[in-house]
């Protein structure tokens, strides 16, 4: 896992993000912290030029993908961290309706990040929810270190992203030292 501090990422340790109280279920009230947040734009990297990511997906700011990101474009750092706000909210609201067992703060931000760099479709399929609405966190847990490849290649970026996010679901102590 990367480390830095919060402020290095300018988040201020009492601000979270995206709200999900408008959907029902156990994690309502959850937001991704600043730690999760910390952890997501760590990984995520903030880029202003579109640019083609390992996929050849065409990305722009912190991880952001749509029809609107053409070759060229390039972005202020405050369309970044608008889009970012956006992309990430979808996340948000992606685990919170599909997690059906109540999470803790760590794992609901380690879900977050892992939910925002697969995708909603990804998320919602996978063994590691399946796992985790049985009430499996162990299971669930170990789950993350299977989503290394970006289509068919390992990816070592991949790697170290999942070994974070799994480390971060199982151990209150990382969430706390990110």
């Amino acid at each position: 896992m990367q480390s830095a501090s919060l402020e290095h990422f300018g988040i201020d340790r009492g601000a979270f993000c995206c709200s999900n109280a408008s959907m029902p279920g156990p994690n309502a009230t959850l937001l991704l912290s600043p730690v999760g947040l910390a952890m997501l734009k760590g990984f995520e990297s903030l880029r202003l030029q579109a640019y083609q990511d390992v996929r050849g997906i065409l990305t722009i700011g912190y991880g952001h993908t749509g029809p609107e990101v053409t070759a060229g474009l390039v972005w202020t750092q405050e369309q970044a961290l608008q889009a970012l706000q956006e992309d990430v909210s979808w996340a948000v609201n992606a685990v919170g309706k599909s997690v059906t067992v109540p999470l803790l703060q760590y794992q609901f931000d380690a879900l977050v990040s892992f939910t925002f760099n697969v995708g909603p479709s990804a998320f919602k399929g996978s063994t590691l929810l399946v796992l985790l609405n049985e009430a499996n966190f162990v299971g669930a847990g170990q789950q993350f270190g299977k989503w290394v490849y970006a289509g068919t290649m390992l990816s070592s970026g991949l790697v170290n992203r999942r070994k974070a996010e799994a480390a971060m679901f199982n151990d209150p102590l990382i969430g706390a030292s990110a």
